[in-house]
């Protein structure tokens, strides 16, 4: 197998090759060449130049290679090109990507997303290969007048991604109804997120004594986890883990993911761990900050977990605002030194914050009861003469964002009643 890195900007181009190497060690290829192909702009037949494409040819005949992978996200008719005159498979980046996910899924919801995926990258790039399937619906009757080979096809895969959509949709609720049961048991979700390889999941394991898989590999876990820890400095607390994030991350997983880091957005405080090791840490930290931002999560109560001091050469400390509240520890979640440091932030951050009151809902704002009882934050209910509810209610800062944010009166009256 051999990397070709098309260079467009100087900026962060050691740093991109090394991850694309561990991306191609992670997906189980060897390498036998690495060619860096530097240029202004993208060719739009080839992404890179001719005179490139040539001396590739020769690396991939001089080595007998049988695969080239392109450091880069590649158009449908540039992978054909290149594959014609490479004479051996070309796959981009993205394609890569999907592969070592592929690869890792466990779950039934994670084999589904990564499939969902897949077909809907594939989708861009049918030439032929789904005429198979027919013979499941029949195959008799069921192509049209005149339809190419091409059109069914696009039909077959078109009813194939629908058919993972609503597995995937019910798969979906059957977590919500989880969230919600969570939620009204009134025990706070720590959700980790950070880079792939950060440490993530070592560090669940040493909080929660969990077995998730933890390997000094790129997305070594794909499955979200949710785990117990019930010795927090005498508090009990839940505890997430979800899929790394990496820059570039393709499109078509963000959205067939969406679900499953969506469960960060029930989190009471969600923590960035960090590789405190890498020197390229503050454009990961970057990548993670854009994709919670995307789903919706930049504005939840945070934590910096900076891990592994232990490589960095750093003791281990505690940071804290300008307002005296944590907001980075240094640890190394091998090691376990700092650990104590960490259950005191968690212990600070998520007592502070929760409201607990009784409060005045008019009849005429039953939407936003409702979306109370939805959250499952009311303790108590005393309904009025007049129809307007009493409510003993018992929410923290995250709860209160999402009121805030209703449209209309609602969303302002949620406002004067818990945040005055």
């Amino acid at each position: 197998m051999l990397l070709l890195h098309p260079v467009f900007e100087p900026v962060h181009d050691e740093e991109s090759r090394l991850e694309f190497r561990l991306l191609a060690k992670s997906a189980g290829l060897d390498t036998v060449a690495e060619l860096t192909a530097p240029r202004s702009a993208p060719d739009p037949k080839y992404l890179v130049g001719s005179g490139k494409v040539e001396e590739v040819r020769s690396q991939v005949v001089e080595h007998e290679a049988d695969l080239v992978l392109v450091n880069a996200r590649l158009t449908p008719v540039q992978e054909r090109n290149l594959a014609r005159a490479l004479k051996c498979n070309v796959l981009d980046r993205t394609t890569l990507i999907l592969d070592i996910f592929a690869q890792r899924a466990r779950s039934h919801e994670g084999k589904l997303q990564v499939e969902l995926a897949q077909l809907r990258h594939l989708s861009t790039r049918l030439v032929r290969g789904w005429t198979h399937l027919e013979r499941q619906r029949g195959g008799i009757g069921m192509r049209g007048p005149g339809e190419t080979q091409l059109e069914t096809d696009r039909r077959l895969l078109g009813n194939r991604i629908r058919q993972l959509t609503a597995r995937l949709e019910k798969v979906q609720q059957r977590r919500d109804q989880g969230r919600r049961a969570r939620q009204r048991g009134d025990v706070p979700l720590v959700a980790l997120v950070g880079y792939t390889n950060a440490g993530k999941s070592t560090l669940f394991n040493r909080l929660t004594s969990g077995e998730v898989m933890a390997r000094d590999q790129l997305f070594a876990t794909l499955d979200p986890t949710v785990r117990r820890i019930d010795s927090l400095n005498g508090s009990t607390v839940l505890m997430s883990d979800t899929v790394g994030f990496i820059r570039d991350l393709p499109h078509e997983l963000v959205a067939a993911f969406r679900s499953t880091l969506e469960e960060t957005l029930s989190a009471s405080l969600v923590v960035h761990v960090i590789d405190a090791a890498d020197g390229d840490r503050l454009q990961q930290q970057a990548v993670v900050e854009e994709v919670l931002d995307d789903i919706g999560a930049g504005d939840l109560p945070s934590l910096k977990v900076f891990n592994k001091v232990d490589l960095a050469d750093r003791d281990p400390g505690m940071e804290r605002d300008e307002q005296g509240r944590p907001s980075a520890v240094w640890i190394s979640a091998v090691s376990g030194e700092g650990l104590d440091l960490l259950a005191e932030a968690f212990s600070e951050l998520l007592a502070e914050g929760r409201i607990r009151r009784w409060i005045h809902v008019p009849v005429q704002r039953q939407r936003l009861r409702a979306r109370l009882f939805e959250l499952g934050v009311v303790r108590e209910e005393e309904v009025e003469d007049d129809g307007s509810s009493r409510l003993d209610v018992d929410l923290d800062l995250r709860d209160v964002r999402r009121l805030t944010r209703l449209d209309g009166a609602d969303g302002k009256l949620a406002e004067q009643l818990l945040l005055n």
